[in-house]
């Protein structure tokens, strides 16, 4: 039978995914920077999106940094990874693993490479999809055409959810067109998340649970506040939040929101690991970091371990990301808190070798 499935209302972080020096997946890093988020206030983690180069990783490496998180002690219904690609069995296995995990639910992308597939096309694969994972599938359909070169129509998002309305369950729509959006939200009974906090107080109003966002990573604490004061009726502070929360976002995109908060991090925890990305990115480039630093600063300078509403002081700016600042830096994950893993399928071996990229 299937579970019911309830959004997860807030702030989702798509978990950046840290590397050692020789590219294999930096597992500690990983597993304390997602008990970081969450102790921020980010309400769930989406591992393998873009902003987790996702496509750079090869399966098992996908499967085994999924579970060490759950080891940590981290409940698997505040997950939801991606598991889409290009080919039907790799994202049927991806997927079967992560809700077989508990996993709230698997964000899927299109098919992608194969140019402009017919919305009919894009139907059936994920009626494939379905029965193969089986009747407890819970889908996030991930639309992000200017990256994938393929996107969902509204019109094939709302047969889909007619289709299968217990396994189509949300989409979060990374696609930066506002106009797509709104067509989603008349979509009954589909979790519409937009893929940026760009304009997240139009998407509360419209009734979304939250959003998705790649700056999570570095600006948590003043994307939940935005948030939390827009739910509490604090519609003031939450517009004068967001306007500073924006600002941080462009700064991101200016400068790659991958490669600048991994050196962001690496510099915040001193740990040089965090700067590695995998090819074909490169690392934020010396001559931009100064820069970086500076733009932040001027976007809005808060810091947001402060707990300024614990001490009765309302907030007024949303904080910068000050390189001093440790966001409480210290992980909770205890290896000795690892959960046995009672028919789980695949592998926790280490992979060292860089897998070929997906296309």
């Amino acid at each position: 039978m299937s579970r019911s499935f309830e959004a997860l209302a807030g702030l989702i972080a798509p978990l950046l995914t840290p590397f050692d020096h020789d590219l294999s997946v930096a597992t500690d890093l990983y597993v304390g920077h997602a008990h970081r988020l969450l102790e921020q206030g980010c309400v769930g983690l989406a591992p393998f999106g873009t902003t987790g180069e996702a496509l750079s990783l090869g399966i098992d490496e996908r499967r085994a940094a999924l579970e060490a998180p759950i080891d940590s002690g981290i409940d698997p219904g505040r997950l939801q990874p991606g598991t889409g690609l290009t080919n039907l069995p790799d994202t049927i296995e991806l997927t079967t693993h992560a809700l077989r995990l508990g996993c709230r639910a698997a964000m899927v992308l299109p098919p992608f490479f194969v140019k402009t597939p017919p919305d009919a096309g894009i139907h059936h694969y994920f009626s494939r999809l379905i029965d193969a994972v089986d009747d407890d599938a819970r889908i996030v359909l991930y639309h992000i055409p200017q990256v994938a070169g393929v996107g969902f129509t509204p019109e094939l998002v709302a047969e889909l959810h007619r289709s299968f309305p217990r396994q189509i369950v949300s989409i979060k729509d990374s696609s930066g067109d506002w106009a797509n959006t709104l067509r989603l939200f008349e979509i009954a009974g589909l979790a519409v998340y937009p893929g940026s906090e760009l304009r997240l107080l139009d998407a509360l109003d419209k009734g979304s649970p939250g959003c998705i966002s790649a700056t999570a990573n570095r600006n948590a604490p003043a994307i939940v506040e935005v948030i939390d004061r827009h739910r509490s009726g604090d519609h003031a502070t939450a517009a004068a939040l967001h306007t500073a929360v924006v600002a941080q976002r462009l700064v991101f995109e200016r400068y790659g929101p991958i490669p600048a908060q991994k050196y962001l991090l690496a510099e915040t925890h001193g740990d040089e690991r965090w700067r590695n990305v995998r090819p074909p990115l490169l690392p934020l480039a010396r001559a931009d970091r100064a820069a970086l630093v500076a733009a932040l600063a001027r976007s809005g300078p808060h810091d947001p371990s402060t707990p300024d509403r614990a001490a009765g002081r309302s907030r007024t700016r949303a904080q910068p990301h000050a390189l001093a600042q440790s966001h409480g830096g210290r992980c909770r994950w205890r290896p000795g808190r690892a959960r046995r893993n009672r028919g789980r399928r695949g592998t926790r071996r280490r992979v060292t070798q860089l897998d070929r990229r997906t296309p």
